[in-house]
């Protein structure tokens, strides 16, 4: 028997799953969710790869998928606070395409030659260490005497 607040049941949502779409509509595609999400882009049907996106990570993700044979489409968001900067959303027309598995399988590369790691695709470093496991934070080890 289905409960009240099944996936089934369209009518009827749980917190949690409103909790999640709240989420999803902040970011469409982290690297820890490999969910695929269809979407539509000016008419044309597109994975999504990001939502919520400034116009300087527009810019990246659209030179990065650009270099890599996808063709990429980008519409601006509807604010609903006045004034807030402008949201955007980007995705490519590859229906197939999913970035997570694109990045853990080495299938992107940079204009450098290099493949996309986690890091670069996050922007949160240049040249990163390709063995993303291997990655933690800095802390320094006391050493006792």
């Amino acid at each position: 028997m289905l409960g009240a607040g099944c996936w089934l049941n369209p009518t009827v949502t749980s917190n949690k799953q409103q909790a999640t779409s709240n989420k999803l509509k902040i970011k469409a595609m982290a690297l820890n969710n490999a969910k695929h999400i269809i979407g539509e882009i000016d008419g044309i049907r597109c994975t999504i790869i990001e939502t919520g996106a400034t116009l300087e990570r527009i810019a990246f993700l659209s030179d990065l998928l650009s270099f890599n044979n996808l063709e990429v489409k980008d519409m601006k968001e509807v604010s609903e606070i006045p004034g807030e900067e402008f949201k955007y959303t980007i995705g490519v027309t590859d229906l197939i395409f999913n970035p997570v598995f694109a990045i853990y399988e080495r299938q992107l590369k940079t204009r450098e030659g290099t493949f996309v790691t986690p890091g670069y695709w996050k922007e949160e470093c240049i040249e990163c260490d390709p063995r993303y496991w291997m990655r933690r934070k800095h802390t320094k080890k006391s050493t006792i005497d």
